[in-house]
């Protein structure tokens, strides 16, 4: 499907991404149900919840299934993340999740585009510039420092992660960093989700000395190509405002948005 009517990608995304389970999943990886919910444990950074949509649950009925997780993941020590949607219901769901504790973090929004034409340009890096797949664990913690570096916060789960990821099913995720030299300047990964006719890309985060020189572009286009030789259809990105012109010159169009509720014992 390359329609890219919004309500058409929106649908696609909800159906084909947001209540899918990989399988296999990551080592210490497992997931639960809960009413319409799907909740994961055992990622490095905490727990994450989410779900196709609510089922109608409203009032009091979705305040207990909210308090069910709090409890849980109170008792379990952990910080977990809520991933709501702009268009998820009933509308008051965020007044809800901040009157349970979970904090709002920054949205980004949710674009999607055609693999096609992405994977038909060639990649261009600017010169002393290289795009290489990684997988051993030495180059994921090169990853990290890159990240650390750019957003100055703690990434070190990112690492044991990916790692655990590439682990489970190699085929379902491609690691990419750009280097110069022995630097690594931006790194991206893409997941290619079993049966849902997407590639989903990740990462994308580049140090400010080596922004404005095409490198994300240029990673973009590699991972759609990946995605293409996948039989994926369609891209999918959470984009966050730096990103979001680039991918949406690139043929991307937003959907919808996305922000982490995050609570924290």
């Amino acid at each position: 499907m390359t329609d890219l009517d919004v309500n058409t990608l929106r649908r696609a995304y909800d159906r084909g991404l947001r209540a899918l389970v990989p399988d296999p999943l990551p080592a210490g990886v497992s997931v639960e149900r809960d009413g319409p919910l799907l909740r994961f444990l055992g990622f490095d950074h905490g727990g994450f919840l989410t779900y196709h949509d609510l089922g109608g649950l409203a009032g009091a009925e979705l305040d207990e299934l909210i308090r069910r997780q709090v409890a849980i993941f109170r008792g379990r020590g952990e910080p977990v993340e809520w991933k709501l949607h702009g268009h998820d219901e009933p509308t008051d769901l965020p007044d809800r999740l901040r009157a349970a504790g979970f904090v709002p973090e920054e949205p980004e929004t949710v674009v999607i585009g055609p693999v096609a034409p992405l994977a038909a340009a060639l990649p261009v890096v600017p010169e002393g510039v290289r795009l290489r797949e990684v997988t051993s664990r030495a180059d994921l913690d090169r990853i990290v420092a890159m990240e650390e570096a750019v957003w100055g916060t703690d990434r070190s789960h990112l690492g044991p992660g990916l790692e655990k990821e590439i682990a489970a099913d190699p085929q379902a995720i491609t690691v990419v960093v750009a280097e110069a030299g022995d630097e690594v300047v931006c790194a991206g990964w893409v997941r290619y989700p079993h049966g849902s006719g997407f590639a989903t890309l990740w990462g994308g985060s580049t140090l400010p000395a080596w922004r404005r020189r095409g490198i994300y572009r240029a990673l973009v286009t590699y991972r759609a190509r990946l995605a293409a030789q996948r039989g994926a259809t369609l891209l999918q990105v959470d984009a966050s405002a730096n990103s979001r012109p680039i991918l949406e010159r690139l043929g991307l169009v937003a959907v919808t948005t996305t922000t982490p509720y995050v609570y924290t014992p």
